[in-house]
C-alpha cells in the first residue's frame, strides 16, 4: 500500500549550487586572464585562493550559466546582466569604522578620475598595509586586497563592482559604462 510506504523514500533530493562571493572574483579573473594562465593552479596563485576554491567556484559558475560548460570562457551577456543588475542584491557590502586599507569604489581608479571626490573619508578594503585611511568597506572575498595588488586590471574591475554594490546613482551609471567596456573588450 502506497500510504504505508516511508515518505522519505519517495523524496527527490536536489543539490542547489549557490554562488559565493569569491565566485564573482573568479569570474572577473576569467575575463582578464590569458588562456595560458587559466589553469586552476595559476588562478589560485593570482587570486590568493586554494586550488579547491577555484575548482568549486568554476563549477558553481558553470551551474549558474556564467561560464561555458566545457570551457573556462565567460558567457559575456549573462555575466554582464548578473553583475550590473544582481551584484548589489546578492553581495551588499558591510560598512564599518575608520581603518587603513586600499581605496575602492569611487575613491580608486578608474572612477577616481571620473568622479569628483567628496570631502568625506573614502571607502577602503581593510588592510594594515593599505596606503589610505577611510571607512571600512567589505571586499567580496577576504583575499581581494592581495589579489588586486598583484593585478591592476583585476583591481579596476573589483573597484567597479564595489561601485555597483553600494554606489550613488551617478557612480553606478559611470561604473556600469566602464564595466561594460571592460567586459566586451576582453
Amino acid at each position: 500500500m502506497i500510504a504505508d510506504r516511508d515518505q522519505r523514500s519517495c523524496m527527490w533530493y536536489t543539490v542547489i549550487m549557490v554562488l559565493k562571493p569569491q565566485d564573482v572574483v573568479i569570474l572577473l579573473a576569467m575575463f582578464i586572464t590569458d588562456e595560458s594562465e587559466k589553469s586552476n593552479r595559476s588562478l589560485a596563485a593570482s587570486l590568493c585562493m586554494s586550488t579547491s576554491e577555484i575548482s568549486s567556484g568554476l563549477n558553481r559558475l558553470r551551474s549558474a550559466r556564467l561560464l561555458h560548460s566545457d570551457t573556462k570562457k565567460p558567457m559575456k551577456r549573462a555575466a554582464e546582466e548578473f553583475l550590473v543588475f544582481g551584484i548589489k542584491y546578492a553581495y551588499p557590502p558591510d560598512r564599518n569604522g575608520l581603518t587603513r586599507g586600499y581605496p575602492t569604489s569611487y575613491a580608486a581608479p578608474p572612477l577616481s578620475g571620473l568622479i569628483l571626490q567628496p570631502e568625506t573619508d573614502p571607502p577602503v578594503w581593510p588592510d594594515p598595509n593599505g596606503p589610505l585611511r577611510g571607512y571600512s568597506f567589505s571586499p567580496l572575498y577576504k583575499t581581494v586586497p592581495q589579489a588586486a595588488a598583484k593585478n591592476p586590471k583585476l583591481y579596476e574591475m573589483l573597484v567597479l563592482i564595489d561601485a555597483l554594490r553600494d554606489g550613488k546613482p551617478r557612480e553606478v551609471e559611470i561604473a556600469v559604462h566602464e564595466l561594460k567596456k571592460r567586459l566586451q573588450a576582453e
